[in-house]
């Protein structure tokens, strides 16, 4: 199995798996690296995640953990990552530098292999989040063209050392999360609508006309299929995170910068060729969330959502055939979830993972490996 980089502490990279199809994908060469504590951890996971962290001597990477919160391995970053995507086609995974960053680090799971680095073009700096084609062949990444205050998708090849070879917009300002429809042909963006410059860092420049999102749009030819834009009276609502279920229905979760005292929708759901639909939660529900969603996730076989608010300091979960609320939890800096075996699995700034304590702080998303 490659790594990002090969300092003193290795790091690996994953979405959920489970421990099978892990070690069979990563290989006994790879086993064989991990210390007999790693191995028996990774012995007796039933699941396998990734994310990324801050160490406590302030240096960043990423960490491949167990169901039960366990490091197996770790790998070292130039600078800190925000999301991942993983490619069960190419068993190759991706980490985003976080906004406003120009670099991704591409590497192999299956075989021996150097990192591939890539950096956003000139005028162009990444969002955080992307994903690949169904093949494996291509790398999406939402990106900014700042001097023409738009998102765009930025194209990478994979079989040519992840060379970009074109972009297209995502007809939004701000893009962030987005996914890949499960039939391959649509990527499903969110666009937060908050205008950025790296020339300020990560201020944003538009919150009194803000103009949130959520648009789908062709991938063999950049062509916009629809487009979703909140109402006015919605319009400080960032659409930022997206995840999709097994129905093919699209999942949203949302930031609001509004004033802190209102009390909008954050989570909603859509099917192509529909209006988007916010789910009434409780009131009490929508206060905890303290009107941020930092992550969702849909644990397609048991039909639930999961959401964390690392500013609520909670976890919830939702059914997704109507949108109750199956469990609310108070996790002191809740940051990422994913789908668990049972549940979801959720991670804080504090290094909890699933209740698990790291000496780590993981950073706002968790991804499932495998597919």
């Amino acid at each position: 199995m490659a790594h990002f980089l090969r300092p003193e502490n290795q790091i690996s990279t994953t979405n959920l798996i489970d421990r099978r199809s892990f070690v069979k994908m990563a290989g006994a060469a790879f086993v064989a690296t991990l210390s007999s504590r790693s191995a028996f951890a990774l012995d007796r996971a039933d699941a396998v995640f990734a994310a990324a962290f801050m160490a406590p001597d302030g240096r960043y990477g990423v960490a491949t953990l167990t169901e039960a919160g366990e490091i197996v391995e770790r790998t070292l970053l130039p600078a800190r990552a925000h999301g991942m995507a993983f490619s069960p086609a190419g068993r190759q995974m991706v980490a985003f530098a976080r906004r406003p960053g120009t670099y991704a680090m591409i590497g192999a799971m299956d075989r021996p292999a150097e990192p591939v680095v890539i950096t956003a073009a000139e005028g162009r700096h990444f969002f955080g989040h992307g994903c690949f084609s169904a093949d494996g062949r291509l790398l999406y990444a939402t990106e900014n063209d700042f001097a023409a205050n738009r998102g765009m998708v930025g194209v990478y090849d994979g079989t040519a050392g992840f060379a970009r070879i074109g972009e297209f917009p995502t007809y939004g300002i701000g893009p962030h999360d987005m996914a890949l429809s499960p039939d391959g042909r649509t990527l499903i963006i969110a666009n937060g609508g908050i205008e950025t410059h790296p020339d300020f860092g990560r201020t944003k420049l538009n919150l009194d006309h803000m103009e949130p999102s959520l648009t789908l749009v062709d991938t063999a030819t950049g062509a916009l299929v629809e487009k979703h834009a909140l109402p006015p009276a919605l319009r400080q609502l960032s659409t930022r995170h997206v995840d999709i279920g097994a129905d093919g229905r699209v999942w949203f979760a949302c930031q609001y910068e509004g004033p802190r005292n209102d009390l909008p929708p954050l989570v909603g759901h859509f099917e192509k060729g529909e209006a988007p639909t916010f789910v009434d939660l409780p009131e009490r529900t929508t206060l905890a969330l303290a009107n941020y969603v930092g992550a969702i996730a849909v644990n397609r076989r048991e039909g639930l959502v999961g959401l964390t608010s690392p500013k609520g300091n909670t976890a919830v979960t939702l059914e997704a055939k109507t949108g109750a609320v199956v469990r609310e939890e108070r996790i002191a800096d809740a940051a990422g979830v994913a789908a668990a075996e049972h549940g979801f699995a959720v991670s804080s700034y504090r290094g909890s993972f699933k209740g698990h304590p790291n000496a780590v702080a993981w950073d706002q998303h968790i991804v499932r490996l495998g597919g």
